[in-house]
């Protein structure tokens, strides 16, 4: 169980370096650990500010989890109108929005029962 968490930890970080390297904003871990019955253990959430930034967010992530991890995203959708890229690496699901989508699927109100932090931006 311990070896799990550290790998979920280095796929977290990682992520994270992808998303900061573009400068996702009001990036947010959501933890869904103490939710019963949830398919991935967390929700990494962020947004750009056109379709340009956030589909430039979510390669970042997929090219820095491929050169921190060697690991490549399980799943990918929404690359197309790049509103809502979602990328699925199995315990990690990253959300990659413009921010009125965002605001409107509201993942944070949604998921507001499990914990969640808030990311500062440099």
């Amino acid at each position: 169980m311990k070896q799990k968490k550290a790998e979920t930890d280095k796929l977290t970080e990682a992520i994270l370096e992808g998303i900061q390297r573009l400068k996702g904003k009001k990036i947010t871990i959501i933890d869904l650990e103490s939710i019963k019955h949830t398919e991935c253990s967390s929700f990494i959430i962020c947004h750009g500010t056109s379709s340009t930034h956030v589909d430039s967010i979510a390669h970042s992530v997929e090219a820095t989890v491929k050169e921190m991890l060697g690991e490549d995203v399980w799943h990918r959708d929404g690359y197309r109108n790049a509103m809502w890229i979602l990328l699925d690496y199995g315990d990690v699901m990253v959300h990659v929005f413009q921010e009125e989508p965002r605001q409107f699927y509201n993942l944070e109100g949604l998921w507001a029962d499990a914990k969640s932090r808030t990311i500062e931006e440099d």
